[in-house]
């Protein structure tokens, strides 16, 4: 028979179904059918109202019970709508004719399924261009991330192909001001701002597209910028150099013999052309300093961190270390000095110089008055294990400046 062969009666059927009393047993049908429940059984309601349970004895024909829980059977409410002719097919179409059609919960997880899966065609595309790209795509749909920075399929979509956009277009060359290059490519010069999704989700991209290591930090959002191409507050990052050549500038400093600092916004767009086969570096700015004074034009050349390595303290060394140098590391003996070592060791390859267990333990040995006790949370030592262990073993700090002759020395060029 055709579909309007016993029509519902819905004047009726309002009247006897449709008030606002009976509306919580109007969801609880719903909700069984969404879930491809048989409509047979009670469902209950606790604390019913007065309104409530005169509409459900009205529904019925008599009193669904006493009690303060409303209990009614939904055999009974469909053999009630059959018999009367209100609505001949029963429960379940009276229900539709009053809610709207029933799409089970089952075909709708199916079909956002399928709108999620949608959502990740930017990323399959992709991939299929940059096939460095392929592994961190399939990452991105498995791991949770972007659905925690979109929450919605079609939010996804806009996030995922903003992304692709950005990292089309990287590496940058020549270097460009994230600011302008957002502007250019997402239409906001914040668009790639701290804590936006399409800065989180374009520096999870740009790990895998650089292969720059992991971390946290404004320091280190900076260096994975700028190891794409996109230099934020390029001029305030610096680093100390010494007797370095390969630019008109670096080439007139070393004539003289006197410090140079080289901002990230200069070793973007003019980096050194060539690099001495050795280059040493030191973490404080005493020891270039010492050098300079010492030795001036003759020193060998040096590279200052100043601490945890800086933007520009990267780029400058990953792009000597391209050009063909090694490296030797010296920095002061405590936990703070360890970490910032470890922290120069994942960017760039080195050797340690005078940065060894024996070396702590003859500064120690040499030291003129009595070293400072060690503080802060005990770090590793991987190039020297054993150096760790001394320090732990004496407690006791060296800075670089307690063993700056003997550091002089291997400078003399």
């Amino acid at each position: 028979m055709g579909v309007n062969a016993y029509p519902v009666d819905e004047d009726r059927l309002r009247r006897l179904l449709g008030g606002p009393d009976l509306a919580w047993l109007l969801e609880r049908v719903r909700r069984r059918l969404e879930r491809g429940q048989r409509l047979t059984g009670p469902v209950s309601l606790a604390a019913a109202t007065p309104a409530q349970r005169a509409a459900a004895e009205r529904l019925l024909g008599r009193a669904p019970g006493g009690g303060r829980v409303l209990t009614v059977r939904l055999d009974a409410v469909d053999a009630v709508l059959v018999r009367s002719g209100i609505s001949p097919e029963g429960l379940t179409a009276a229900v539709t004719a009053l809610t709207g059609p029933v799409v089970p919960l089952e075909e709708v997880r199916r079909s956002e399924d399928q709108v999620w899966a949608e959502a990740y065609d930017p990323l399959t595309a992709l991939a299929g261009e940059i096939p460095r790209l392929a592994q961190w795509s399939g990452r991105m749909r498995d791991d949770g991330l972007v659905r925690r920075l979109a929450r919605t399929p079609e939010a996804a979509r806009l996030l995922l192909d903003q992304a692709a956009r950005v990292l089309r277009a990287l590496p940058a060359e020549p270097p460009r001001s994230l600011s302008v290059f957002a502007a250019d490519f997402l239409g906001s010069a914040h668009a790639l701002d701290d804590g936006t999704p399409s800065a989180t989700l374009c520096l999870s991209g740009i790990r895998a597209l650089t292969g720059h290591p992991d971390g946290a930090g404004a320091a280190w959002r900076r260096a994975a910028w700028a190891s794409a191409g996109l230099l934020r507050d390029d001029v305030s990052s610096t680093v100390l150099t010494l007797n370095l050549r390969g630019t008109p500038a670096l080439d007139w400093m070393a004539d003289v013999g006197d410090p140079c600092v080289l901002t990230l916004r200069q070793l973007a767009h003019r980096p050194p052309l060539t690099t001495p086969p050795v280059v040493h570096i030191c973490e404080n700015p005493a020891v270039l300093s010492a050098a300079a004074d010492t030795h001036g034009p003759d020193a060998l050349p040096l590279v200052c961190l100043q601490g945890q390595p800086s933007a520009a303290a990267l780029a400058l060394l990953a792009r000597l270390h391209d050009l063909g140098a090694t490296f030797r590391y010296h920095g002061d003996f405590d936990w703070g000095g360890l970490r910032i070592a470890v922290t120069l060791r994942r960017h760039i390859p080195w050797q340690p110089w005078r940065y060894s267990a024996v070396d702590y333990q003859a500064a120690v040995a040499a030291a003129r008055r009595a070293p400072q006790p060690l503080t802060g949370a005990v770090a590793p030592s991987p190039w020297d294990p054993d150096l760790a262990l001394a320090l732990t073993e004496h407690g006791v700090r060296v800075e670089e400046e307690a063993v700056l002759d003997a550091l002089l020395a291997d400078l003399a060029g």
